[in-house]
């Protein structure tokens, strides 16, 4: 094999399929990424969990495959100069890469001995913009759980239904709603879950290009294809919360705030939370104003936010991150906060009645 190509091109290619090999494995091919030179090259990481191949242009001039460790291939293409590079193996795997007057040459493995990724038949698909795409995704990924114990929360619900994509995330003390309208759709109330990894490996494939992200849906595994990209990664099974019902419908009270300025209230108050001890965040919520307070071993803080309403001074106690989160996150500068009493949740939509995003956060018990 051999194969001339721009740095760029081959660096990128790399860095995003690096995502998806293995950091170790009893396998050593996983740990890999499989290069394969014919009309172009294509290149390959695969865990057995998630998968991402990517093709670009190339000077082909001979034909062949190789698996070359992926830690080590990243390295040495980011560090070679910006060039033009050239790859090229011997019947022993020898691989040999140079640019300018750097030359490297690295032991590969037999391309036969690396796994075959599963294929994604093609049963219901939907194509939504990358940005788009980005957006929904970073919007909801912290309310993704990490708790293995219960795997189907380590994942994002996706949800098509009346013509809209939903993406929905919890981990039982929050939830995380986005709902978008996708460019094109031959799925009809259909929902599957996918991992948060690929989630987070997904979202650093999108860019804010015009180009779309096409959703495949098997019976199995899921593929998101962004140009010339492909990440293939396994539906996780379970029963995932039924989240329309979980939602309260009605509140006691509605206030309208300016989700910059109680952000920034939040944050203040926030400065002398110890991340060791988990003190909450004392939220009253009186006419036309919320008063935050927090006691810790480090000492006290206090703000107060404007608003319009009246909580009539209802007291919540919030873990502060939570909160900073789902602020942080809300696409939107007008916000509407519901509340109904010390021990419900809290829900932040958008001001006017949208439904575009929704977070709610479950309280925490406060002392007297």
């Amino acid at each position: 094999m051999k194969f001339t190509c721009e740095k760029y091109l081959l660096q990128t290619a790399v860095a995003t399929t690096s995502r998806a090999a293995a950091s170790k494995s009893p396998n050593p091919a996983l740990e890999g990424l499989l290069v394969e030179a014919a009309d172009g090259v294509k290149i390959t990481g695969y865990d057995l969990v998630k998968g991402i191949y990517t093709s670009f242009a190339a000077d082909v001039a001979e034909p062949g495959s190789v698996i070359i460790s992926a830690r080590l291939f990243d390295n040495i293409i980011r560090s070679l100069p910006d060039d033009i590079v050239t790859v090229s193996t011997d019947d022993n795997n020898l691989t040999r890469i140079t640019c300018g007057n750097a030359d490297f040459s690295i032991m590969g493995l037999y391309s036969e001995s690396y796994p075959e990724l599963p294929s994604v038949e093609h049963q219901k698909a939907v194509s939504i913009p990358q940005k788009t795409m980005k957006e929904m995704i970073d919007q909801t990924i912290f309310a993704v759980s990490d708790n293995e114990a219960r795997p189907v929360y380590t994942g994002a619900l996706f949800e098509i239904e009346s013509g809209k994509l939903t993406v929905v995330a919890v981990d039982g003390y929050r939830l995380a709603l986005r709902r978008e309208t996708p460019e094109s759709s031959d799925m009809n109330d259909c929902s599957f879950i996918a991992p948060g990894t690929a989630l987070t490996d997904l979202v650093k494939i999108c860019s804010d290009a015009d180009e779309t992200v096409k959703i495949v849906v098997g019976s199995k595994h899921i593929s998101f294809s962004v140009g010339n990209c492909v990440l293939i990664t396994r539906r996780l099974e379970g029963e995932f919360l039924d989240y329309k019902k979980a939602i309260p419908k009605d509140f006691t009270y509605t206030i309208k705030a300016e989700r910059t300025k109680v952000l920034k209230a939040v944050d203040r108050v926030s400065l002398i939370i110890d991340d060791r001890v988990k003190n909450p965040l004392r939220c009253i919520f009186g006419r036309n104003k919320l008063s935050l307070h927090c006691v810790t071993a480090i000492g006290k803080g206090e703000d107060i936010c404007e608003y319009e309403g009246d909580g009539e001074g209802l007291e919540i106690g919030f873990n502060n991150r939570y909160l900073q989160d789902a602020l942080k996150a809300a696409p939107a500068e007008k916000i509407e906060i519901g509340l109904n009493s010390g021990s419900t949740p809290c829900v932040i939509v958008p001001e006017g009645g949208s439904d575009k995003f929704l977070y709610m956060i479950l309280p925490v018990r406060l002392k007297a």
